[in-house]
């Protein structure tokens, strides 16, 4: 069974950006959420789209069962209407620090300004290095899941909240 296992953080400075690769941007909404379950439809660039299920663990603030499966990008723009405004736009860099990968997200539209990193890992007990550049540690702050974003979790005033 896939599972994702990650940690978030804010970013401190933008010294990340030196290292960055090209820049993805996404569109994504919750479809469904009901719980620990989660359906997310995400179009990237334009030009891919996917679902993606997501069902937490028990106790965990790291780990989720995690699906994903393409669909086609009209059926995606289709469901990204009916997700009812709650949409995120995002671009998302990618950074090589250490033995990982990080993921940097650049928040837009009613977040713009809010960056944040998450780097997956294959087990919670790993220890992936950090770079200088993190802030604060989101993980297990539900407040900054994608979800609770799209549903609006830090406000209209979300900077007040960190």
């Amino acid at each position: 069974m896939p599972k994702e296992i990650e940690r978030k953080f804010l970013i401190a400075s933008d010294d990340w950006r030196r290292e960055a690769r090209e820049g993805r941007r996404f569109q994504q909404a919750i479809v469904f959420s009901e719980g620990p379950r989660t359906l997310r439809v995400r179009i990237s660039a334009g030009k891919h789209a996917t679902l993606t299920i997501k069902v937490g663990i028990d106790g965990s603030t790291m780990s989720r069962h995690e699906f994903e499966y393409q669909v086609p990008v009209a059926d995606a723009e289709e469901l990204l209407a009916l997700a009812n405004g709650n949409t995120i736009s995002k671009t998302r860099y990618e950074v090589s620090h250490g033995d990982h990968v990080w993921e940097i997200d650049v928040y837009d539209g009613k977040l713009e300004g809010l960056v944040v990193a998450e780097v997956e890992m294959k087990s919670e007990d790993e220890k992936p290095l950090l770079p200088a550049w993190l802030g604060r540690e989101l993980t297990g702050d539900k407040r900054f899941s994608n979800q609770a974003l799209a549903q609006g979790s830090l406000g209209a005033n979300w900077r007040d909240a960190l």
